[in-house]
C-alpha cells in the first residue's frame, strides 16, 4: 500500500514554468511505475508522462513532449514533473499515479494504476 501526496501546482503565466512533486508514503515507491495524469473541466482525465521502475524509462503524451521532464528521487520517494513552457491549455487538475505490477514499463491507460494522490490545480493564464 503507498499513499501519494501532490504539490507545487499553482497559477503561473504563459510561458512559465512549475514543478510538481508527488511524495510517496507507505511503502517504498522506488519499486512502483509512476505517472501523471492530468484532468481539465468538463473533459476526461488524460495521460501526461510516465516513468517505469528498474530501468527509468520515460514516457510523454505528444502535448507536452519536449516540454514536461518526468523524474524520480527513490531516496525521497519522490516524482516530479517539471513544466516548462506552459501553455493556457495546460490549465488542469494534476493527478499522481502508481503501480506496483508493471516491471520495466509504463503505460497510459490509467486503469492500469492502483493508486492515485487527490491532485493539485495547475492553472496557465495567456
Amino acid at each position: 500500500q503507498v499513499q501519494l501526496l501532490e504539490s507545487g501546482g499553482g497559477l503561473v503565466q504563459a510561458g512559465g514554468s512549475l514543478r510538481l512533486s508527488c511524495a510517496a508514503s507507505g511503502r517504498s515507491s522506488s519499486s512502483y511505475a509512476m505517472a501523471w495524469f492530468r484532468q481539465a473541466p468538463g473533459k476526461e482525465r488524460d495521460f501526461v508522462a510516465a516513468i517505469s521502475w528498474g530501468v527509468d524509462s520515460t514516457d510523454y503524451s505528444d502535448s507536452v513532449k519536449g516540454r514536461f521532464t518526468i523524474s524520480r528521487d527513490n531516496a525521497k520517494n519522490t516524482v516530479y514533473l517539471q513544466m516548462n513552457s506552459l501553455k493556457p491549455e495546460d490549465t488542469a487538475v494534476y493527478y499522481c499515479a502508481a503501480d506496483r505490477f508493471m516491471v520495466a514499463r509504463t503505460s497510459r491507460n490509467q486503469y492500469n494504476y492502483g493508486y492515485w494522490g487527490q491532485g493539485t490545480q495547475v492553472t496557465v493564464s495567456s
